[in-house]
Protein backbone atom coordinates (compact mmCIF):
# COMPACT_ATOMS: atom_id res chain seq x y z
CA UNK A 1 0.00 0.00 0.00
CA UNK A 2 1.53 3.45 -1.35
CA UNK A 3 1.33 6.33 1.43
CA UNK A 4 -0.70 4.63 4.52
CA UNK A 5 -0.07 0.92 5.06
CA UNK A 6 -2.11 -1.61 6.93
CA UNK A 7 -0.31 -0.82 10.11
CA UNK A 8 -1.32 2.32 9.98
CA UNK A 9 -4.86 2.20 8.61
CA UNK A 10 -5.56 0.22 11.49
CA UNK A 11 -4.70 3.61 13.87
CA UNK A 12 -6.91 5.52 11.77
CA UNK A 13 -10.60 6.38 14.06
CA UNK A 14 -12.33 7.03 10.34
CA UNK A 15 -12.77 4.57 7.56
CA UNK A 16 -10.52 5.26 4.30
CA UNK A 17 -12.01 4.04 1.11
CA UNK A 18 -9.56 1.92 -0.44
CA UNK A 19 -10.07 4.55 -3.90
CA UNK A 20 -9.54 7.64 -1.37
CA UNK A 21 -7.48 10.18 -2.36
CA UNK A 22 -4.60 9.45 0.04
CA UNK A 23 -4.64 5.60 -1.24
CA UNK A 24 -4.68 5.30 -4.58
CA UNK A 25 -1.63 6.80 -7.07
CA UNK A 26 -2.16 4.04 -8.89
CA UNK A 27 -0.34 2.43 -11.91
CA UNK A 28 2.06 5.14 -14.20
CA UNK A 29 -0.03 6.92 -16.75
CA UNK A 30 1.20 9.19 -19.66
CA UNK A 31 4.14 11.61 -18.56
CA UNK A 32 2.96 15.43 -17.58
CA UNK A 33 4.95 18.12 -16.24
CA UNK A 34 4.72 19.32 -12.83
CA UNK A 35 5.54 23.09 -12.48
CA UNK A 36 6.13 24.30 -8.66
CA UNK A 37 6.36 27.65 -7.13
CA UNK A 38 7.44 28.36 -3.77
CA UNK A 39 5.14 29.23 -1.30
CA UNK A 40 5.15 32.86 0.16
CA UNK A 41 4.43 32.75 3.88
CA UNK A 42 5.18 28.75 3.81
CA UNK A 43 2.64 27.22 5.48
CA UNK A 44 -0.32 25.48 3.93
CA UNK A 45 -3.99 24.62 5.40
CA UNK A 46 -2.98 22.91 8.60
CA UNK A 47 -1.03 22.79 12.04
CA UNK A 48 2.17 23.27 9.88
CA UNK A 49 5.80 24.37 10.35
CA UNK A 50 6.77 27.77 9.13
CA UNK A 51 9.23 28.29 6.45
CA UNK A 52 12.15 30.97 7.35
CA UNK A 53 11.46 32.84 3.97
CA UNK A 54 11.03 36.92 3.40
CA UNK A 55 7.80 36.55 2.55
CA UNK A 56 7.76 37.51 -0.77
CA UNK A 57 7.13 35.24 -3.95
CA UNK A 58 10.03 33.09 -5.31
CA UNK A 59 10.67 33.35 -8.98
CA UNK A 60 11.97 29.78 -8.41
CA UNK A 61 10.32 27.52 -10.91
CA UNK A 62 11.03 23.53 -10.30
CA UNK A 63 9.59 21.26 -13.23
CA UNK A 64 10.24 17.44 -13.05
CA UNK A 65 8.45 14.53 -15.53
CA UNK A 66 6.47 12.79 -13.29
CA UNK A 67 3.65 10.04 -13.48
CA UNK A 68 0.06 10.90 -13.15
CA UNK A 69 -3.12 9.22 -12.44
CA UNK A 70 -5.39 11.13 -15.53
CA UNK A 71 -9.11 11.54 -14.55
CA UNK A 72 -11.48 10.46 -16.73
CA UNK A 73 -13.47 12.19 -18.73
CA UNK A 74 -15.90 14.47 -17.78
CA UNK A 75 -14.38 14.31 -13.81
CA UNK A 76 -11.78 16.68 -12.52
CA UNK A 77 -9.24 17.64 -15.08
CA UNK A 78 -10.71 16.31 -18.15
CA UNK A 79 -13.43 18.62 -18.51
CA UNK A 80 -11.26 21.49 -17.17
CA UNK A 81 -13.55 22.30 -14.15
CA UNK A 82 -12.19 25.78 -12.48
CA UNK A 83 -10.08 26.99 -15.61
CA UNK A 84 -10.67 30.85 -16.46
CA UNK A 85 -11.77 30.98 -12.36
CA UNK A 86 -10.61 34.06 -10.89
CA UNK A 87 -9.65 32.46 -7.92
CA UNK A 88 -7.25 35.05 -6.65
CA UNK A 89 -10.33 37.99 -6.76
CA UNK A 90 -12.64 35.27 -4.66
CA UNK A 91 -9.68 34.48 -2.08
CA UNK A 92 -9.01 38.24 -1.52
CA UNK A 93 -12.92 39.23 -0.96
CA UNK A 94 -12.79 35.90 1.58
CA UNK A 95 -9.84 37.36 2.96
CA UNK A 96 -11.10 40.80 3.54
CA UNK A 97 -14.53 39.70 5.30
CA UNK A 98 -12.71 37.42 7.50
CA UNK A 99 -10.67 40.06 8.67
CA UNK A 100 -13.81 42.50 9.59
CA UNK A 101 -15.15 39.32 10.89
CA UNK A 102 -12.22 37.78 13.07
CA UNK A 103 -11.71 41.76 14.06
CA UNK A 104 -15.44 41.92 15.08
CA UNK A 105 -15.30 37.85 16.82
CA UNK A 106 -11.90 38.41 18.68
CA UNK A 107 -12.09 41.87 20.46
CA UNK A 108 -9.95 43.32 22.83
CA UNK A 109 -11.24 42.72 26.50
CA UNK A 110 -9.99 42.24 29.95
CA UNK A 111 -7.85 40.35 30.85
CA UNK A 112 -6.38 42.93 28.12
CA UNK A 113 -2.90 41.02 27.71
CA UNK A 114 -4.27 37.55 26.56
CA UNK A 115 -6.78 39.42 24.44
CA UNK A 116 -3.71 40.97 23.02
CA UNK A 117 -1.67 38.13 22.20
CA UNK A 118 -4.61 36.14 20.63
CA UNK A 119 -5.38 38.79 18.25
CA UNK A 120 -1.37 39.43 17.16
CA UNK A 121 -2.23 36.01 15.62
CA UNK A 122 -5.07 35.75 14.62
CA UNK A 123 -5.50 39.01 13.07
CA UNK A 124 -1.64 38.67 11.52
CA UNK A 125 -1.16 40.70 8.01
CA UNK A 126 0.39 37.45 6.05
CA UNK A 127 -2.42 34.71 7.13
CA UNK A 128 -3.75 32.83 3.95
CA UNK A 129 -7.34 32.22 5.58
CA UNK A 130 -7.02 29.12 3.75
CA UNK A 131 -9.60 26.99 5.95
CA UNK A 132 -12.24 30.05 5.98
CA UNK A 133 -12.01 30.03 2.09
CA UNK A 134 -12.58 26.50 1.52
CA UNK A 135 -15.20 26.36 4.27
CA UNK A 136 -17.25 29.08 2.43
CA UNK A 137 -16.36 27.53 -0.90
CA UNK A 138 -17.86 24.11 -0.27
CA UNK A 139 -20.67 25.75 1.34
CA UNK A 140 -21.58 27.45 -1.78
CA UNK A 141 -20.49 24.74 -3.62
CA UNK A 142 -23.96 22.36 -2.42
CA UNK A 143 -26.21 25.61 -2.64
CA UNK A 144 -25.20 27.52 0.41
CA UNK A 145 -24.58 31.11 1.10
CA UNK A 146 -21.30 33.28 1.91
CA UNK A 147 -22.99 34.32 5.16
CA UNK A 148 -24.46 31.37 6.61
CA UNK A 149 -20.85 29.46 6.56
CA UNK A 150 -18.75 32.58 7.61
CA UNK A 151 -19.44 32.30 11.83
CA UNK A 152 -17.96 28.59 10.95
CA UNK A 153 -15.13 29.94 8.64
CA UNK A 154 -14.12 32.35 11.41
CA UNK A 155 -13.99 29.79 14.08
CA UNK A 156 -11.88 27.66 11.58
CA UNK A 157 -9.24 30.29 11.60
CA UNK A 158 -9.60 30.35 15.06
CA UNK A 159 -9.15 26.72 15.39
CA UNK A 160 -6.30 26.68 13.04
CA UNK A 161 -4.73 29.71 14.53
CA UNK A 162 -5.00 28.44 17.90
CA UNK A 163 -2.74 24.88 16.61
CA UNK A 164 -0.28 26.98 14.98
CA UNK A 165 0.35 29.14 18.34
CA UNK A 166 0.78 25.64 20.22
CA UNK A 167 2.82 23.94 17.12
CA UNK A 168 5.14 26.77 17.28
CA UNK A 169 6.27 26.45 20.93
CA UNK A 170 9.36 25.37 22.11
CA UNK A 171 8.95 21.95 23.22
CA UNK A 172 7.09 21.36 20.21
CA UNK A 173 8.54 22.53 16.65
CA UNK A 174 10.26 24.99 18.27
CA UNK A 175 9.93 27.86 15.58
CA UNK A 176 10.59 31.39 15.71
CA UNK A 177 8.78 32.66 12.90
CA UNK A 178 4.96 32.43 11.80
CA UNK A 179 2.99 34.00 9.43
CA UNK A 180 6.17 36.43 8.67
CA UNK A 181 6.34 38.01 12.05
CA UNK A 182 7.81 36.53 15.04
CA UNK A 183 5.75 33.23 16.28
CA UNK A 184 3.51 34.06 19.67
CA UNK A 185 5.56 32.56 22.32
CA UNK A 186 8.86 34.73 20.97
CA UNK A 187 6.66 38.20 21.91
CA UNK A 188 4.71 36.81 24.44
CA UNK A 189 6.38 34.16 26.15
CA UNK A 190 5.72 30.72 26.55
CA UNK A 191 3.23 30.56 29.12
CA UNK A 192 1.05 33.28 27.31
CA UNK A 193 0.97 31.45 24.18
CA UNK A 194 0.00 28.60 25.84
CA UNK A 195 -3.14 30.65 26.99
CA UNK A 196 -3.70 32.22 24.17
CA UNK A 197 -4.55 28.68 21.85
CA UNK A 198 -6.22 27.65 24.79
CA UNK A 199 -8.42 31.09 24.67
CA UNK A 200 -8.68 30.66 21.05
CA UNK A 201 -10.20 26.99 20.26
CA UNK A 202 -13.26 27.15 22.41
CA UNK A 203 -14.10 31.19 21.51
CA UNK A 204 -14.72 29.27 17.87
CA UNK A 205 -16.66 26.98 19.27
CA UNK A 206 -18.80 29.94 20.83
CA UNK A 207 -19.11 32.04 17.48
CA UNK A 208 -20.57 29.34 15.71
CA UNK A 209 -23.31 29.01 18.54
CA UNK A 210 -23.94 32.70 18.77
CA UNK A 211 -23.73 34.06 15.44
CA UNK A 212 -24.77 31.40 12.85
CA UNK A 213 -28.14 32.35 11.29
CA UNK A 214 -30.25 30.16 8.62
CA UNK A 215 -28.77 27.26 9.50
CA UNK A 216 -30.50 24.39 11.15
CA UNK A 217 -29.53 23.16 14.39
CA UNK A 218 -28.45 19.86 13.69
CA UNK A 219 -26.30 20.94 11.34
CA UNK A 220 -24.58 23.34 14.09
CA UNK A 221 -24.11 20.19 16.33
CA UNK A 222 -22.75 18.29 13.20
CA UNK A 223 -20.30 21.12 12.51
CA UNK A 224 -18.95 21.70 15.98
CA UNK A 225 -18.76 17.75 16.30
CA UNK A 226 -16.27 17.45 13.53
CA UNK A 227 -14.26 19.90 14.54
CA UNK A 228 -13.61 18.79 17.75
CA UNK A 229 -12.89 15.28 16.40
CA UNK A 230 -10.64 17.45 14.30
CA UNK A 231 -8.63 19.21 17.01
CA UNK A 232 -8.56 16.48 19.50
CA UNK A 233 -6.13 13.44 20.64
CA UNK A 234 -7.63 11.23 17.08
CA UNK A 235 -6.91 14.54 14.68
CA UNK A 236 -4.20 16.53 14.70
CA UNK A 237 -2.96 16.25 18.20
CA UNK A 238 -2.47 12.40 17.09
CA UNK A 239 -0.50 14.20 14.45
CA UNK A 240 1.88 16.22 16.44
CA UNK A 241 2.21 13.35 18.75
CA UNK A 242 3.51 11.21 16.35
CA UNK A 243 5.74 13.40 14.73
CA UNK A 244 7.62 14.13 17.71
CA UNK A 245 7.80 10.86 19.10
CA UNK A 246 9.34 10.01 15.69
CA UNK A 247 12.98 9.56 16.05
CA UNK A 248 16.50 9.15 13.75
CA UNK A 249 15.30 6.88 10.35
CA UNK A 250 11.73 6.15 11.62
CA UNK A 251 11.02 9.55 11.35
CA UNK A 252 10.95 9.33 7.37
CA UNK A 253 9.23 5.51 7.40
CA UNK A 254 6.76 6.04 4.37
CA UNK A 255 3.62 4.64 6.31
CA UNK A 256 4.41 6.96 9.61
CA UNK A 257 5.25 10.20 7.32
CA UNK A 258 1.53 9.99 6.04
CA UNK A 259 -0.35 9.50 9.15
CA UNK A 260 2.00 12.61 10.58
CA UNK A 261 0.74 14.36 6.70
CA UNK A 262 -2.79 13.35 7.14
CA UNK A 263 -3.56 14.40 10.67
CA UNK A 264 -1.00 17.68 10.52
CA UNK A 265 -2.39 19.18 7.53
CA UNK A 266 -4.92 16.82 5.71
CA UNK A 267 -7.42 16.60 8.64
CA UNK A 268 -8.02 20.37 8.87
CA UNK A 269 -8.34 20.95 5.18
CA UNK A 270 -10.83 17.98 5.43
CA UNK A 271 -12.40 19.41 8.61
CA UNK A 272 -12.39 22.85 6.65
CA UNK A 273 -14.46 21.17 3.29
CA UNK A 274 -16.89 19.23 5.46
CA UNK A 275 -18.30 21.78 7.80
CA UNK A 276 -18.88 24.44 4.90
CA UNK A 277 -21.02 20.93 2.99
CA UNK A 278 -22.16 20.68 6.33
CA UNK A 279 -23.78 24.23 6.56
CA UNK A 280 -24.77 24.29 3.26
CA UNK A 281 -27.20 20.95 3.62
CA UNK A 282 -24.99 18.80 1.91
CA UNK A 283 -25.95 15.10 0.89
CA UNK A 284 -24.21 12.05 2.91
CA UNK A 285 -22.54 11.10 -0.12
CA UNK A 286 -21.24 15.13 -0.98
CA UNK A 287 -19.86 15.25 2.30
CA UNK A 288 -18.02 12.15 1.80
CA UNK A 289 -16.51 13.60 -1.44
CA UNK A 290 -15.62 17.36 0.41
CA UNK A 291 -13.88 14.81 2.76
CA UNK A 292 -11.98 13.06 0.45
CA UNK A 293 -11.34 16.28 -1.54
CA UNK A 294 -10.26 18.23 1.72
CA UNK A 295 -8.17 15.34 2.76
CA UNK A 296 -5.91 15.21 -0.31
CA UNK A 297 -5.76 19.13 -0.74
CA UNK A 298 -4.39 19.14 2.75
CA UNK A 299 -1.74 16.77 2.03
CA UNK A 300 -1.11 17.97 -1.14
CA UNK A 301 0.02 21.67 -0.37
CA UNK A 302 2.50 20.24 2.72
CA UNK A 303 4.10 18.03 0.03
CA UNK A 304 4.22 20.81 -2.38
CA UNK A 305 5.56 23.39 0.13
CA UNK A 306 7.90 20.43 1.08
CA UNK A 307 9.50 19.54 -2.24
CA UNK A 308 9.72 23.16 -2.93
CA UNK A 309 12.13 23.84 0.33
CA UNK A 310 13.83 20.67 -0.85
CA UNK A 311 14.62 21.87 -4.22
CA UNK A 312 15.56 25.26 -3.19
CA UNK A 313 18.12 23.86 -0.59
CA UNK A 314 19.59 21.98 -3.50
CA UNK A 315 19.92 24.80 -6.14
CA UNK A 316 21.47 26.98 -3.70
CA UNK A 317 18.16 29.22 -3.75
CA UNK A 318 17.84 29.79 0.27
CA UNK A 319 15.78 28.03 2.49
CA UNK A 320 16.05 26.44 5.92
CA UNK A 321 15.31 22.56 6.50
CA UNK A 322 15.22 21.24 9.86
CA UNK A 323 17.75 17.88 10.08
CA UNK A 324 14.94 15.36 11.06
CA UNK A 325 12.31 17.41 9.29
CA UNK A 326 9.04 14.62 8.60
CA UNK A 327 8.45 14.76 5.23
CA UNK A 328 7.65 13.42 1.56
CA UNK A 329 10.66 14.02 -0.21
CA UNK A 330 12.51 12.56 2.77
CA UNK A 331 11.04 9.55 2.44
CA UNK A 332 10.40 8.63 -0.56
CA UNK A 333 12.92 11.21 -2.68
CA UNK A 334 11.48 14.23 -4.87
CA UNK A 335 10.68 12.16 -7.92
CA UNK A 336 8.14 10.01 -5.92
CA UNK A 337 7.21 12.93 -3.61
CA UNK A 338 6.25 14.87 -7.18
CA UNK A 339 4.55 11.72 -8.82
CA UNK A 340 2.41 11.17 -5.44
CA UNK A 341 1.74 15.13 -5.22
CA UNK A 342 0.01 14.81 -9.05
CA UNK A 343 -1.99 11.91 -8.01
CA UNK A 344 -3.25 13.94 -5.47
CA UNK A 345 -4.45 16.58 -7.91
CA UNK A 346 -6.12 14.13 -9.92
CA UNK A 347 -8.16 12.45 -7.20
CA UNK A 348 -9.03 15.62 -5.43
CA UNK A 349 -10.91 16.95 -8.93
CA UNK A 350 -12.27 13.53 -9.31
CA UNK A 351 -13.65 13.99 -5.81
CA UNK A 352 -15.84 16.80 -6.95
CA UNK A 353 -17.47 15.63 -10.20
CA UNK A 354 -20.64 15.34 -8.55
CA UNK A 355 -20.43 19.12 -7.90
CA UNK A 356 -22.24 21.81 -10.15
CA UNK A 357 -19.25 22.85 -11.81
CA UNK A 358 -20.04 26.36 -11.74
CA UNK A 359 -20.37 26.51 -7.81
CA UNK A 360 -17.62 24.20 -7.21
CA UNK A 361 -15.27 26.33 -9.57
CA UNK A 362 -13.59 27.59 -6.24
CA UNK A 363 -12.58 24.24 -4.99
CA UNK A 364 -11.27 23.05 -8.19
CA UNK A 365 -9.09 25.98 -8.37
CA UNK A 366 -7.26 25.70 -5.89
CA UNK A 367 -6.38 22.20 -6.57
CA UNK A 368 -4.41 23.51 -9.25
CA UNK A 369 -2.97 26.60 -6.91
CA UNK A 370 -1.45 24.00 -4.59
CA UNK A 371 0.43 23.11 -6.77
CA UNK A 372 0.98 25.87 -9.22
CA UNK A 373 1.49 28.16 -6.84
CA UNK A 374 0.45 30.97 -9.33
CA UNK A 375 -0.41 34.02 -7.57
CA UNK A 376 0.56 35.52 -4.15
CA UNK A 377 -2.38 35.75 -1.69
Amino acid sequence: MSILTSATLALCPFPLRRNSSLLTHGPAQPKQKLKLKRDGEGIGIGMGRATRSSGKASSLRCTSTSSVTSPPKGEGEGQGQGQGFDLRSYWNSVRKEMEAELEKAVPLRYPEKIHVSMRYSVLAEKAKRGPPMMCIAACEAVGGSKEQALPTACALEMVHTASLIHDDLPCMDDDPIRRGQPSNHTVFGVDMAVLAGDALFPLGFEYIVSSTSDVPPDRIVKVITQIAKTVGSQGMVAGQYMDLGSTGNNRFDPSLVGFIHERKFGIMAECSAVTGGIIGGATDEEVERLRNYGRSVGVLYQIVDDILEEEALLEGNGGVIKKNKTSYPRAYGLEKAREIAETLRSNAKMELSGFDRGKSAPLYSFVDYAIDRSFDV
